[in-house]
């Protein structure tokens, strides 16, 4: 049998981070904390709304950066908004085109399930024009520039 899953290397607050995480994401849950003799976490296991997840608290020799982030992809622009407030605050940064960078430093893409539709055919090159323009996505701006005409 084989397995893959995402393995992310946090200076500290690995813990910390995934309860948040699986507080966020419907269908989560932590599944396994490796401790430390001083009973701190070394590694946290977690399952993401199906996606399989470790964090390391490993110290700052590895840091995270925007070279790897997790997608989540919605349905709704409410979701959208609620997954955006909550990963942007705290110490959170937004970023362009639906990336985001959480107050642990961890990147995530947060994306409506209708992107991939919408920049297909001959209103792709509008659509990412809006969607270049956005920081949080807005899916009906990204509508709007779709059915112009």
């Amino acid at each position: 049998m084989t397995i893959v899953t995402t393995f992310l290397w946090f200076d500290h607050g690995a813990e910390e981070a995934a309860v948040f995480y699986t507080g966020l994401i419907p269908g989560s849950e932590i599944t396994e904390i490796a401790r430390n003799a001083d009973g701190s976490a070394f590694v946290v296991s977690l399952v993401l709304a199906g996606h399989t997840v470790s964090l390391l608290n490993g110290g700052p020799d590895h840091p995270l950066s925007e070279a790897a982030s997790l997608q989540v992809l919605v349905d709704t622009q409410d979701e959208v908004d609620r997954l955006w407030d909550a990963l942007t605050s705290d110490g959170g940064a937004p970023g362009p085109c639906g990336w985001l960078v959480d107050r642990y430093g961890l990147s995530w893409q947060i994306i409506p399930t209708t992107l991939p539709e919408l920049m297909s055919g001959e209103r792709a090159a509008a659509v990412g024009d809006a969607l270049r323009g956005m920081s949080k996505i807005d899916i009906q701006g990204l509508r709007d520039a779709h059915d112009q005409p």
